[in-house]
């Protein structure tokens, strides 16, 4: 699975009514491994960007004069994002932007040339709902170092994202693998084991553990009032014992 972390930076807010992109940062991931195949591109946008905007990226027109415009990057870019799994936090924000550039061009929507978009600000709200899940917050709730993100920068922030996915994803996908791509690469082949053969140990709780859990349980009980379902069914556990 060949995925593509993305993120930009604009002259402000609304793609609607002008704004235009300055940065572009891309992260590339292949089945769960990066590959330092990334790509980051300033633009021209041929204005100036909103002093709010300034205050979060710091990426000054002076700096932009002599970056290449939109349409001279496209191709590239385009080549590059061709059939990916995109992930992007708040998509609708970026691909708005990118989109807009692409509508100049005459050029289709980006979704159109790439295999999937996945919002991670989605995933987000949907694993810790009411909670903040800003790019920063993430960061901070899922153990991800972010000291160096003074201000915004798309390259910085897209391998933020990256850290950021595999750990919201932790615990999915990883026991899957491509065998077939992992076999023309390493020219091994797979070998079946019988499972049968291994005993596992079954290690019992002690009399002390079981006291303790059982304490537990009666504190819990007590302060739901007795309507733990557990206690309800130990006749019937005991009558099948």
């Amino acid at each position: 699975m060949r995925q593509i972390f993305l993120d930009t930076e604009t002259t402000g807010l609304s793609a609607d009514n002008g704004d235009r992109i300055i940065e572009i940062g891309c992260v590339e991931m292949v089945n769960r491994k990066l590959t330092g195949n990334n790509r980051h591109i300033y633009v021209n946008p041929g204005r100036d960007s909103h002093e709010e905007a300034l205050k979060v990226h710091g990426i000054t027109s002076e700096f932009l004069k002599d970056k290449p415009k939109f349409e001279e990057v496209a191709a590239d870019l385009l080549a590059y994002l061709q059939d990916a799994d995109l992930v992007i936090h708040n998509a609708p924000f970026d691909l708005g932007f990118l989109d807009m550039e692409l509508a100049r061009l005459g050029s289709p929507k980006l979704v159109t040339r790439v295999a999937s978009v996945t919002d991670t600000l989605v995933m987000a709200k949907e694993l810790y709902p009411g909670k903040r899940n800003s790019l920063d917050a993430l960061c901070d709730r899922l153990e991800v170092d972010n000291s160096g993100r003074t201000l915004h920068g798309a390259l910085l922030d897209a391998e933020l994202l990256a850290d950021v996915f595999i750990n919201l994803t932790r615990g999915q996908n990883v026991l899957q693998m491509d065998d077939s791509s992992a076999n023309e690469q390493t020219g091994n082949h797979v070998v079946a084991l019988d499972l049968s053969r291994f005993t596992l140990t079954v290690l019992q709780a002690s009399a002390q553990e079981v006291a303790a859990h059982e304490d537990v349980l009666k504190q819990i009980d007590k302060s739901s009032g007795g309507k733990t379902v557990w206690r309800k069914l130990e006749p019937v556990l005991a009558v099948q014992a």
